[in-house]
């Protein structure tokens, strides 16, 4: 992906099963688990590199001594600062339960303080949570409320500080229902304690706490007294992986993760079932319950696209298949001339799709040619102040393999998993490829078009970035359909009026008019940078293509607006309400002898001046 997207996390589990002194004995190390733990996070930097941390558990450590422990940072090189900052000896090389996080924020709060794990802290061992997860929840309103009307008063507003306080307050509640099952047993004193330390049942607590939740999560979490989970979604929109053998439990985000982390083949990781989770307990005894019920399954699509690590096999294997079933409009679009035809990627996430390309195209029996024309550099140092010469360091992340085509006379195919905004293509891409002189463009995309935000772990939230709904509005002002923006903005109006459940999503009415193709050549149209000689055409994936290579990850509701769950519809009408009410959106004028009633003008922004009919690229913000 030429843009890279702020996205989702990475979490990491690890839970040992035997006494520290047979890992000492067998591997020779006290720190088998922190090995194994660091393994995992760094198999998962991709997921996540605005901060990191991680805590653990020391069941072993005597009373008036610390027993959880915790630490984080910030930074792309926070993983590294974490574990070089581990004391040698002392708690953690006690601990047996683990737990790390990568962290990318997806609400646009950054410092130490919203990086996981959070840590609620009590006398009770029993009592201490600490919590962390990869999740966005789209109804943390009423969560919020529903606890301060039970008497909290959370110190942060955000949904990891009120998921630990309402799932810690679940806690207290759990612990207290075994302090009263164990007066009345005849218990007393630190009898007591250890029959709540023993008895915990935290599928209790998950059933309390996530009843009310709507987004995609990973949620996982461990006690001061030895209780671990990890719990999927129940529509399984963020992924979750799990191994357990002899020695270990450990979970990730990702199955090649602990694959190579453990040295496992695939049959031997399980994804973690929506709805359900993973509950190790205290004596090192482990089951898979049900939280919730499962609803329509919804696996996240762009996992398999973009956001996990290409090396799993299933993965692998979807990619190369989303590059193959484009052979047939890629040739389509260079009018079966593979003679005058050089094929290449955008680095690095878009190879494998690219070597699925060449396959399509060579069981053809077709000769095709091959070169890695572009190269992605280090990011460059923004130290000049001006914007003209950022702008223009900018524009050079990416080379070119000069002599790669015969100039005027070879078109380029090149393919990238996604496209998001399309600024890099049109400041950086466009102009370093024109450099070469190619007949024509072909920019290919192994994903359909992106035409709606997530609102589950992504960093997409905002319609007017999407360089397709960009273009469809830049339609509707080419052919004065002016009724439709207006008529859709009254739609979502009329479905925010209704209860969340109830909610559809009208967004999707400014699309229904254009065909792909048509939106396609207005991208393009756009997208092209000033003064570039090559014309320039775009081939997108298929919403068939993408379910017949992902066939077990049906959540596309990036392409077509279906979102999962009702908060999805409600936040997506939100979106387009704030866009067309915005005062800084590119919001299309009448044709000449029309106004807006002055009602209608003032509701759709104030008195401002706005951009005028045919005004191109000035009156869609690119």
């Amino acid at each position: 992906m030429v843009e890279e997207l702020k996205h989702e996390c990475g979490v990491a589990l690890v839970r040992l099963l035997k006494p520290i002194s047979y890992y000492e004995q067998k591997y020779g190390t006290q720190s088998y688990a922190l090995g194994k733990l660091y393994l995992m996070m760094e198999k998962q930097h991709n997921r996540g590199q605005e901060g990191a941390g991680i805590a653990c558990v020391n069941m072993d450590a005597p009373v008036g001594t610390e027993y959880m422990f915790r630490e984080k940072a910030l930074g792309k090189d926070a993983i590294t600062e974490i574990f070089e900052r581990l004391p040698q000896g002392g708690g953690w090389e006690g601990a047996s339960l683990f737990m790390g996080h990568l962290r990318y924020s997806t609400t646009g709060k950054s410092g130490l303080q919203y990086v996981h794990p959070f840590l609620r802290r009590n006398n009770w061992r029993a009592k201490n949570l600490c919590l962390c997860g990869n999740f966005n929840m789209t109804n943390i309103e009423e969560i919020f409320e529903k606890i301060v009307k039970q008497g909290q008063s959370p110190r942060i507003y955000s949904d990891s500080y009120i998921t630990l306080e309402l799932m810690g307050h679940r806690l207290d509640r759990e612990v207290e229902r075994l302090f009263v099952e164990a007066k009345q047993k005849g218990l007393e004193g630190t009898d007591i304690t250890h029959y709540i330390e023993d008895n915990v049942q935290m599928a209790n607590v998950l059933r309390t706490t996530m009843t009310d939740y709507d987004g995609g999560y990973v949620m996982c979490g461990m006690t001061g007294s030895g209780e671990m989970f990890a719990m999927r979604d129940p529509w399984g929109i963020r992924p979750a992986f799990w191994h357990q053998d002899d020695e270990v439990i450990a979970v990730a985000s990702e199955r090649a993760v602990l694959q190579t982390t453990f040295d496992l083949a695939c049959e031997e990781v399980q994804e973690l079932p929506a709805g359900k989770a993973l509950i190790m307990h205290k004596d090192g005894s482990s089951a898979v319950e049900t939280i919730l019920e499962a609803k329509q399954q919804s696996r996240c699509s762009f996992e398999r696209i973009y956001f996990s690590r290409g090396s799993d096999r299933d993965i692998y294997h979807e990619r190369k298949q989303l590059g193959q079933q484009l052979t047939t409009p890629i040739l389509k679009a260079i009018d079966g001339d593979t003679e005058h035809t050089v094929f290449s990627f955008i680095p690095n996430t878009a190879e494998v799709a690219f070597y699925g390309m060449m396959e399509g195209l060579r069981s053809q029996g077709l000769h095709v040619r091959s070169e890695k024309v572009a190269w992605k550099d280090i990011k460059l140092r923004t130290f000049i102040t001006e914007a003209g010469s950022r702008n223009d360091l900018a524009s050079h992340v990416y080379d070119i393999t000069y002599g790669s085509l015969r100039p005027y006379e070879d078109n380029l195919v090149i393919i990238d998993d996604s496209i998001v905004r399309g600024t890099t293509l049109k400041e950086s891409i466009f102009k370093i490829l024109d450099r070469l002189h190619p007949k024509k463009i072909v920019m290919v995309s192994s994903s359909p078009q992106i035409r709606y935000p997530d609102y589950y772990g992504i960093d997409m939230a905002r319609l007017e970035e999407f360089c397709a709904f960009r273009a469809t509005i830049a339609l509707i002002e080419e052919r004065g359909m002016w009724q439709l923006i207006t008529d859709t903005y009254e739609a979502c109006l009329a479905e925010l009026r209704k209860p969340t459940a109830e909610q559809t999503n009208c967004v999707s009415a400014i699309y229904k008019p254009f065909s792909i193709e048509d939106i396609n050549r207005k991208m393009a149209e756009m997208l092209r940078p000033a003064g570039m000689q090559a014309p320039v055409e775009f081939v997108f994936q298929t919403i068939e293509g993408l379910h017949a290579a992902c066939p077990n990850h049906q959540g596309d509701w990036y392409f077509t607006g279906r979102y999962p769950t009702p908060g999805g519809n409600r936040l997506v009408n939100q979106a387009f309400v704030k866009y067309r009410e915005n005062t800084n959106s590119p919001l299309p004028a009448p044709p000449l002898g029309e106004c807006l009633n002055p009602a209608e003008h003032g509701r759709l922004g104030g008195n401002r001046a706005l951009p005028q009919r045919g005004s191109g690229e000035g009156a869609i913000k690119l």
